[in-house]
């Protein structure tokens, strides 16, 4: 093989956010305890449910977390604050092994003064399919639907 070949194939990362790193500790039975690799506050899962949300369950947690940021970060800069927000999600699985998850709804229960529906909407939207992270970072083929329940 000539050298004229070979190709430099170093990937130069693209600048932007740091790595995330975290550290999971497993705690017996089916129970692990997730924190930053710099420490600082942890979450419990357990995948029997005892003590916690299971992996699969802290996944949409994370989720719905991720774009709720967003749809109050998005409301606030409209001058409508949130004053409660709740997100409903459902995963749907895969029957067989592995259980992964196929399609996912949110509901979001979105309580503000003068928050319109149709802003609220967008605001899901944009978080659902274009700001939140956690969402990119599924399968893009997986779908995720979305509903709005704006409460007084």
């Amino acid at each position: 093989m000539s050298t004229e070949s070979l190709k430099d194939t170093t990937v130069t990362p693209v600048i932007g956010k740091p790595p995330s790193k975290v550290v999971v500790t497993w705690d017996g039975e089916h129970r692990f305890d997730g924190e930053r690799a710099s420490g600082g506050p942890s979450i419990r899962m357990d995948a029997s449910g005892k003590t916690g949300p299971s992996p699969v369950d802290t996944l949409l947690i994370a989720l719905a977390g991720c774009t709720g940021v967003d749809v109050v970060d998005i409301l606030a800069k409209r001058r409508t604050p949130v004053e409660d927000l709740r997100v409903e999600v459902e995963g749907e699985r895969f029957a067989g092994v592995p259980g992964r998850v196929t399609k996912i709804h949110l509901i979001y229960h979105v309580k503000g003064a003068g928050i319109d529906a149709v802003h609220a909407e967008r605001a899901i939207e944009l978080a659902v399919t274009k700001y939140c992270s956690v969402r990119d970072s599924l399968d893009p083929n997986m779908p995720v639907t979305w509903e709005l329940r704006l409460t007084a």
